[in-house]
């Protein structure tokens, strides 16, 4: 068992790809509970899309996706914030026609560019592909987005929850509102490599549902997000290594694995209290 658990240690670009896949599923998995919280699975999942043409041109200028994060981040949080804020066609009808026409715009861009990228790799992810310096950006990303939730979690958290009560107690909603927006961007972006566009949104979401049905507190459900979040990415690597699987949907199923777990433990438990309830 032990040397089953080491054996992909023997290979840098395995040691490369584990540590991606920590960095990837624990930077999600933190902000998935707020995300679920907002009913912003939609909005993140625009946001995966919308990478699209940016990654096209970033790489045609020279860039790779990891390289791009931040700029390509900070730039997709606000167009959205801005364009949402400013349309009366309704929230999700905006993020639609965002979502279709930046997605076929990156694809217009890739051909008119003639930019060489991997489709394939690029919707559903190809960690094992990760360089040295993706590496150290991914972990840099994560510490961002880390230490900034840590900093900013009250005011989050009451955001989340209460926008309104938020607004009347004096809090700048507004920035609290784009600071979400980049510190969910900044996870996409960082995390389109070990799972692509199209399964990011199920490592944002899943893990964050998964949580969700077995706590009973906010807190203590980010903290079982992460580690659904890291078991499964860690999890998935494992099993495309030895299965021969791609690493993206290995980590997604699993994932969705851990949930249905988690569902029937939810169910399992609600029947025990609702027995001792009757007995009582």
């Amino acid at each position: 068992m032990i040397e089953l658990i080491l054996d992909p240690f023997k290979y840098d670009f395995m040691i490369r790809s584990l540590i991606t896949a920590f960095a990837s599923g624990a930077m999600l998995s933190i902000l998935g509970p707020f995300a679920i919280n907002r009913n912003m699975g939609f909005m993140a999942d625009a946001m995966a899309h919308a990478t699209l043409p940016i990654i096209a041109v970033g790489v045609f200028l020279g860039f790779s996706i990891s390289e791009l994060g931040v700029p390509a981040a900070i730039l997709i949080a606000i167009f959205l914030g801005i364009i949402i804020k400013n349309t009366n066609v309704g929230e999700d009808t905006a993020i639609g026609i965002i979502f279709s026409s930046f997605f076929a715009l990156g694809f217009v861009l890739i051909s008119l560019l003639n930019v060489t990228i991997n489709l394939e790799d690029l919707l559903f992810g190809q960690i094992l592909a990760v360089s040295t310096s993706d590496v150290y950006i991914v972990v840099s990303l994560l510490t961002i987005v880390f230490l900034i939730v840590i900093v900013y979690f009250k005011q989050l958290l009451f955001y989340s929850f209460d926008p309104i009560g938020a607004e009347v107690k004096g809090l700048n909603t507004t920035f609290l509102n784009y600071l979400f927006l980049i510190l969910l961007s900044i996870a996409i972006v960082g995390s389109l490599q070990t799972v692509g566009i199209i399964l990011v949104l199920s490592m944002l979401i899943i893990p964050a549902a998964a949580a969700k049905l077995v706590t009973d507190t906010f807190v203590t459900s980010i903290k079982v997000s992460v580690l659904f979040g890291v078991v499964s990415s860690i999890t998935g690597l494992y099993l495309s290594y030895f299965l021969n699987l791609p690493s993206g949907p290995s980590m997604s199923l699993v994932a969705t694995t851990i949930f249905v777990l988690a569902f029937l433990s939810n169910k399992i438990r609600k029947k025990g209290s609702l027995a001792t309830v009757t007995i009582s």
